[in-house]
């Protein structure tokens, strides 16, 4: 019987010393792989090659409506029209989340990527301003929204490292960037309703 017993503990001290074995191996394996970021920083700063590849050209698109200038309320009897002023700034976004106005050599081979591919320069931001009309009838609340005119981007970074950089010589990053077109009108949209209780009680007096 001891020796059976003594048989049995030995099993099962050579199975828990395997299992724990694994743990470290299997953390060390996601440790090795980089973020996005970690490897784009790399761009010209550490590669012997980067290149970005466009995928094609840039899809066009809308932004999401939204109210810009504050809302005009007609507490008259007339029929007024109102001239609303107002300023907007769209932004970008991208698979980073870093500003491609920023000094990086990936947005820098970014930007010059674009300017040679599709002749015209990458905007990270646009401002517009305009005094628009916007015709409020009594007892109503008008307002304008805007959408801005965006342009996506997708494509890939090729790098290529001397060392290798996290086991690999090559490395293939799929990239994404959407911004404004600065050349492409806006789209402006009269708004009207009926003024709630409160919004009287508030503008009108």
């Amino acid at each position: 019987m001891n020796r059976r017993k003594k048989l049995s503990m030995l099993v099962v001290a050579i199975t828990t010393v395997g299992a724990t074995a694994l743990t470290p191996s299997a953390a060390q394996a996601d440790e090795e792989q980089p973020t996005t970021r970690e490897l784009l920083e790399q761009c010209n700063n550490g590669t012997d090659k980067c290149v970005f590849h466009p995928s094609g050209a840039p899809v066009d698109s809308m932004g999401e409506p939204h109210q810009v200038g504050d809302s005009a309320f007609n507490c008259t009897k007339d029929l007024q029209r109102s001239t609303v002023g107002w300023s907007d700034t769209t932004g970008e976004t991208n698979t980073v989340g870093v500003s491609m106005s920023a000094e990086y050599g990936f947005t820098e081979l970014f930007k010059v990527t674009i300017t040679a591919s599709y002749e015209h320069s990458w905007q990270s931001s646009h401002t517009e301003e305009q005094q628009t009309n916007v015709e409020v009838k009594p007892g109503e609340v008008g307002w304008i929204t805007r959408e801005a005119a965006m342009e996506e981007v997708n494509g890939t970074y090729e790098m290529h490292f001397e060392d290798k950089f996290y086991g690999h010589h090559i490395w293939y990053v799929p990239f994404t960037a959407k911004g404004p077109k600065a050349d492409a009108p806006s789209t402006k949209t009269q708004h009207t309703r009926k003024m709630t209780k409160k919004e009287k009680q508030e503008h009108c007096g």
